[in-house]
Parts: C-alpha cells; structure tokens; sequence
C-alpha cells in the first residue's frame, strides 16, 4: 500500500508533464487524419466523384505519408509511452479503410483519458480498499485494478528523482492543503521581526486646532474584519461567540498564546435581557448568539492629534542640549526659563508671571525644577549656585552653593534637591538646612552631568553624562549601584517606569541614537531601538505602558513608542529646531515641547483609562463599617 501511495504522489506531480505528451501524440494523430482528408478529395476530384466514400483505399504515396506520422507516434511512444498507446498496425488499417470517424474517436478518447483523471479515480478507490486490511501480496492486483495502466508506465512520464522509501507501515495522509503555520507553531510570527522595529502607524490630523485625525493605536478596519469573522463563525460553526473581546485570528493565536492569570475568578452573572428565550419568535436573520455579538460595546478609536493645541512663543529660549529649561507643576503651572529670567504660566488662567532676573548678576538660567508639591521651584544657574524660590510669594527662600561650573540638571525627592554640575560632581541636599551644608556628594562620571531622575519610589536616583555613562545610586551608599556603558553618546534623556518596578529608560546623542531599556534590580539591559536621530528627552506616560521621546539631529520629531513592543504609536512634527525640552501635564495626557526655534508646542498625547469600578468584598471587614 505504501508503494501504491508513494506512485498515486508521483502520478499527481506528473500531471502537467503527461498531459503535454498527450497532446503532442494527439497532434500527430491528427495530422494523419488530415492528409488523408485532404488526400482523398484530390483523388475524389481526380475520378470526378462529389461523394467521398468512407471505404475508399487510398493511393500509395499517400499511405505512405501517413505512416510517416505513425513511425513519428511509435518512436514517441517508445521514449516517454503515453497512457494509451496506439498500435501502428491500427493506425495503419483504419488509414487503408479510409475510418476518419474512428481515427477521429480514439483520438478523443485520448484526451479524455488524461492522466489527472485516472489518477483522481485511482486515489478514491486506494483509499476505499485502504480500510480494509490487505497483505503485501495483494498491493500488485490492487494497483493493476486502481488504474487503467501499468504504474510504471506513469514512472516514466518524467524522470525519477532520488526519493527514500518510508519506514514504517502506516498510512500517512497527504496535506497539500493544509496551513502548516496555523496547525503547527514551528515558526512564531511574532518573533521574526524582533529585530527591526515595526513601521509606525503615524495618526491623523485632528483635535485642537481644527482638523479630524485618525488613531494611531489600533488599527478599525481589523477590529471590523475580527467581528465579521466572529459573526461568520457563529453562523456557519456554532462557535457560540457572544464578544469580540478575547477574541484574536488564528495567525495571532499561534504566535502569541493568551497568558490567562491562574488566580483569576468570576461569578457568573445573569443577562438582564434573555434572547434565548425569544429567539424562536425573533425576525432577526442571524442567531442569538450573533445578535449578543452585534450589540456588544465597540471600543472607542484612539485618537492623537498631529497638530498642537496650544503655541506659545518663547523668546530667548536656548538651543543648548545640556540645559533643562521646561518643567511643570502638580499645580499646573508652567516654568520656563528665557535668558536671565524665569517665567510662570498658569494653564488654568493663562496668566504669565516673572518670576526671578538674574541679570543684574550677570547670570543665566540653566535648568528648572518643582517640587513635588508645587510649591516651591529650583533654579540651576550658570555660575554654578541653585535658587529655592517659594511661587507663592515670589521669594526666594534657599540659595545653595557648591558646585564650580553651571548647573543643567535638578532633581527632587521629597526636601531634598539633587544637583549635577559640569563641574562633573552631583551634590545632594536637604533645603530646609542652612546653605553651606551638603549632605552628599556623588562623584563618577567624568564630564559634565547632564540627566538626573528619581525612581517613582524615591529610592534610586539614576544620572546620565556626556561621558556616555549611565549610573544608578541608591540612599545609602556614595559609589553607584549600577554601571551602564553601552550608550555611545551623551545620555540626557532618563525615565523610570511608574508601571514596572525597576524599568529604566535612557537615550542617547547624536552619534548613539538609541533608547535602551535596563533591568536595575538585575543590572541586565533589557530592550533596544534605533530611533535614527539624536535623543532628547523621555518621559512615560502615567495611565498605560506607553513612553514619548523628543529628537534632535536631523529629524527633530516626537514619537510615542508603545511599551514592550516598541511600536510608534505616532509620529508628531511641527518644530524646526532640536525638541530640547519635555514636560508633562499633572493630570499625565498633555505634554509640552520646547525647542531652539523658541515656540513652546502643547500636544494631546495620551488619554486617561477610566478605572473599573472596583466590586465590593463580603470578607472586606472596612466595607460595612459606618
């Protein structure tokens, strides 16, 4: 039987090859039955007879045409022999009987005795015969009774190729049209483009300042496609689908298996509405099944506009990558330094304020930060001392000193206010201590400290130099933790995760581009992309897993990634200068944007995730106290 099998996939390869052979064989049948047509009519016209017999004999060079075209068919037929092979002799006698009607027969006969036919034919009753038991013995007489010809006649049709019989004695089905992928998970689909981050799917204009846009989360015409395949499974497969929620294509399921958590528990909860019980007197042309589905809630398009909402002119602001001019306040409150002075606007009233000039010390501000609380802000100058400034009265309430060379990077937690200098030195201090006293001082990196960033927990103070370092300290010691020298340009750029405990985000410069991912619980790097352009800022956004970056050189855009994929969520663009400073909203969905073009851009980039409302306990004891 494994024989028989092996010569039916044979056959089926051989299809198209056999049936060109067969068409040249018939060729030259034809060609004999038309010299013989032609032939006759001359003799025919010669003898002055208008009807031609079909029993006439014909002339002798005439015959002898013919069989020229019957050696050509033998000779074919000894090469590569057709299904059906025609004797000479038979050829010969119905040329000399003049029997155009049977020469004309067996050539049709021919053509309908194609190979793919047989073989179909021969394949169903090899099956049929296959579930019955059958010994060795008997596999010569069940071939000679499945086809119309010896199999190794169809062996012949083109030639053999080395092939290893099978070893076990099993009937193995054939699966020309099976999806390999879809049965088997040979080859994840998800995995394969690990390497080369996926094309963004930049969002459409719309929102503030006029203009409709189209999200760049996920993609409707796929949700449409998804419900339609639901739709189509509950009619045609009872799959009893009631939402598309969960639901993903086959293709997605093989490459990422759903990881469902093992604690996770339901109470069953009853439709208010049972359109089962109605479904016998409904008119609706589909099932109850696919009326749930149809009626089931359709997530909300994601939509991030590509034009700002708001423009502000910001004059004299530098174009400088190691400064930090920008910051907001949980009072929303904007703090932008210009030149020598430091201004305050409210994005509740609009309003502007001056808040400190350091003109008359011949000075310049280089970096900004509040505090946590929002009322107070620090200002880094270039000559080196900090500024503690309380917005509420306009006072300046700390003046802090220590540091020999300008100072481009503040950093808060709690009281205390952390400070990196060019003088390559980062000083730690509580600001409700005199001036003079210091309570730490971090020495590490070897040029100017350009990035400083507290861990949502306020326990790891992560900083970045041009040096091309990046360090991670903690509040006990005065060496750093963690050491990460992987970046090949400047690291300003630094973001903790407030989702994942640990996650550290860095970019690099110009001649790095990249943004690096780190495990600083392990020390492992975690994740790498290629942004193509010099690395400004980061930030996370507080509602998803989601990060927004600023660019430089040469691209000056600002992409939203999507976290761990590292998909563009969207692309905005707008600035002609670096995007040098970057801070965010209290509320976490607006981001502000400044750059050397001296324009401050407001944009709408992420959007609040409406908490679900979380179901009372019995077993909470706090729940029923009044």
């Amino acid at each position: 039987m494994d024989r028989l099998l092996m010569d039916v996939e044979e056959c089926e390869m051989n299809r198209v090859y056999a049936k060109r052979l067969i068409k040249q064989t018939t060729a030259c049948y034809m060609r004999s039955v038309k010299h013989r047509s032609m032939l006759t009519s001359a003799a025919d016209s010669t003898n002055g007879n208008t009807v031609i017999s079909n029993k006439r004999p014909l002339p002798e060079d005439v015959t002898a045409t013919c069989l020229m075209d019957i050696e050509n068919v033998e000779n074919l037929n000894q090469i590569t022999p057709a299904p059906s092979p025609v004797k000479k002799d038979t050829v010969e006698r119905w040329l000399m009987d003049c029997n155009v009607a049977a020469a004309v027969e067996k050539c049709d006969d021919v053509m309908e005795k194609a190979p793919s036919q047989q073989i179909v034919s021969a394949a169903d009753k090899c099956a049929a015969s296959s579930s019955s038991p059958a010994s060795q013995a008997d596999q010569s007489s069940i071939s000679s009774r499945c086809f119309d010809f010896p199999l190794s006649t169809m062996s012949k049709l083109s030639p053999k190729l080395p092939r290893e019989l099978p070893v076990a004695d099993r009937y193995i089905p054939a699966r020309g049209g099976a999806s390999w992928q879809t049965r088997f998970s040979l080859i994840p689909e998800g995995r394969m483009n690990v390497a080369a981050p996926k094309k963004s799917r930049e969002s459409g204009g719309g929102g503030g300042g006029g203009g409709g846009g189209s999200g760049g989360g996920e993609n409707s015409g796929g949700r449409d496609g998804l419900a339609y395949t639901c739709l189509l499974r509950n009619e045609l497969l009872g799959a009893n689908i009631e939402g598309v929620k969960g639901q993903c294509d086959e293709r997605r399921a093989v490459s990422s298996p759903e990881r469902n958590n093992l604690f996770q528990y339901m109470t069953h909860v009853e439709n208010e509405q049972n359109i089962e019980s109605i479904a016998p007197y409904s008119l609706s042309p589909v099932g109850p099944k696919s009326q749930k589905l149809l009626r089931s809630p359709r997530r909300a398009t994601r939509k991030i506009s590509r034009i700002p909402f708001k423009v502000l002119d910001a004059p004299e602001l530098q174009d400088d990558f190691y400064l930090n001019l920008v910051d907001w306040s949980s009072q929303n409150v904007l703090s932008v330094g210009l030149g020598s002075c430091v201004y305050l606007w409210s994005a509740c009233t609009s309003q502007v304020t001056r808040l400190c000039d350091l003109s008359n010390d011949a000075n310049s501000v280089t970096s900004v930060a509040w505090n946590e609380r929002g009322n107070l802000v620090a200002v880094g100058t270039h000559t080196g001392y900090v500024q503690v400034w309380d917005v509420a009265v306009s006072k300046q309430v700390n003046k802090l000193v220590g540091h020999s060379a300008r100072v481009g990077a503040l950093a808060w937690n709690g009281d205390m206010l952390s400070s990196g200098s060019r003088d390559r030195i980062i000083l730690q201090r509580d600001v409700r201590t005199p001036a003079l006293v210091s309570e730490r001082r971090l020495v590490g990196h070897r040029q100017e400290v350009c990035g400083l960033k507290w861990s949502p927990d306020n326990q790891y103070l992560a900083s970045g130099g041009n040096d091309n370092r990046l360090y991670v300290w903690n509040m006990h010691s005065l060496s750093p933790l963690q050491t990460y020298t992987e970046h090949l340009a400047a690291v300003k750029a630094i973001a903790w995760s407030p989702h994942h405990h640990g996650l550290l985000a860095s970019g690099g410069g110009t001649a790095d581009r990249c943004i690096r991912f780190w495990n600083t619980l392990t020390g492992q790097p975690m994740q790498c992309v290629d942004t193509g352009s010099q690395v400004c800022n980061l930030a996370w956004s507080k509602h998803s897993s989601e990060l927004v970056s600023t660019h430089g050189y040469s691209q000056n855009q600002i992409l939203v990634w999507k976290y761990p994929t590292l998909t563009q969520v969207a692309k905005l663009t707008g600035h002609s200068y670096r995007v040098l400073y970057l801070a965010m909203s209290p509320d976490g969905e607006a981001i502000v944007t400044g750059a050397g073009d001296e324009t401050l851009r407001f944009w709408n980039v992420f959007s609040k995730v409406r908490s679900q409302k979380e179901s009372k306990s019995v077993l909470n004891l706090f729940s029923n106290i009044r």
